[in-house]
């Protein structure tokens, strides 16, 4: 006998208007209904959203502003000669090293830059590494790009100081170099005397080593312009060379003189050029008698020194004992 099936119960309109169960297909995977959630919890949810992206995006900003961050530059956006580079001349062989070195592993040590505008970048530190890198950028479109920490100098002196402090610690610069960022540091008026900058720039410097770069000042002085390998200048040489100058201040033309007459080709040829200049000043026998005035000159005779002329007498000895006696 077959059974008859019967049909649903008939449905009230209360029950039309109630919502189905919830199945476990009707829950989103973590958990809440995806079509029912609260207005409470997803106000909420975007809260937290919007806060957490505001932490993330204050600590980007912060990270860059002190210059933790390391970012990637085109090299058209910096500025190379922002600074004065205390640099001057780079070793042929330790550029082809460099060179090398990021052709095959890339760049590892960021540059150090100031933002000077949006999108424009003034160097720091790191000359050697952009010089590099511009070569290499032709030949392969990875080194088109530098990587860069942002720095924040409040002052150009702080600049200046950064530079220089890098270019200590990796690789020393000459006395010649350094007394030649001095100069250009004062006359760019970025400090206000040779001695503030020396101490400024130099701070962790011995005082002897100060000293040395304050006697290579006055070379800077004279003799740029002049010299073709001055940054290839020994230290002792260039001392001498320093006190030369201080004693007779015709040394500068008759160094210019020997040495565009037949130019040097190698520092090495420069430097026998300017011994040469220096023997010859060494052999001169200084002047017996040196005129001061009229009736009045100076003898220098077995090591010592008198003071003669018509002019020394009586009264001129007086004014000279009380000048002597108020120098005490």
């Amino acid at each position: 006998m077959a059974r008859r099936r019967l049909p649903p119960p008939p449905v009230s309109d209360e029950a039309a208007m109630t919502p189905e169960l919830e199945t476990k297909s009707m829950f989103s995977l973590g958990g809440a209904p995806a079509f029912n959630r609260p207005p409470v919890a997803r106000v909420a949810a975007e809260s937290a959203a919007e806060s957490a992206l505001r932490d993330v995006s204050a600590e980007l900003a912060s990270l860059r502003a002190e210059g933790r961050m390391v970012l990637r530059l085109p090299l058209e956006v910096i500025e190379d000669g922002w600074l004065i580079r205390d640099r001057i001349a780079t070793d042929p062989e330790d550029m082809a090293a460099l060179t090398d070195s990021l052709r095959a592993h890339g760049q590892r040590t960021p540059i150090e830059v100031a933002e000077l505008a949006p999108g424009r970048f003034g160097l720091i530190s790191g000359w050697r590494r952009m010089v590099a890198l511009r070569s290499l950028a032709p030949e392969d479109a990875r080194f088109a790009s530098v990587l860069a920490l942002v720095r924040t100098p409040e002052t150009s002196a702080e600049a200046y100081v950064a530079m220089v402090e890098e270019n200590e610690i990796r690789a020393g610069l000459s006395y010649w170099e350094r007394a030649r960022v001095v100069a250009r540091a004062v006359a760019g008026g970025v400090f206000g005397s040779d001695r503030i900058a020396l101490q400024r720039l130099f701070a962790s410097a011995s005082r002897a080593k100060r000293s040395k770069i304050g006697s290579f000042l006055g070379l800077v002085t004279a003799l740029e312009g002049i010299l073709a390998f001055p940054a290839a200048l020994p230290e002792r040489a260039g001392l001498e060379l320093a006190r030369a100058l201080e004693a007779d201040p015709t040394l500068p033309d008759r160094l210019r003189a020997a040495l565009q007459a037949d130019p040097p080709a190698t520092p090495e040829a420069e430097q026998s050029r300017i011994s040469a200049v220096l023997s010859g000043h060494r052999r001169a026998p200084p002047p017996a008698r040196q005129v001061l005035g009229p009736g009045l000159w100076l003898e220098a005779k077995q090591g010592r020194i008198t003071l003669g002329g018509p002019s020394v007498d009586a009264a001129f000895r007086a004014r000279l004992e009380d000048w002597l006696a108020a120098q005490a």
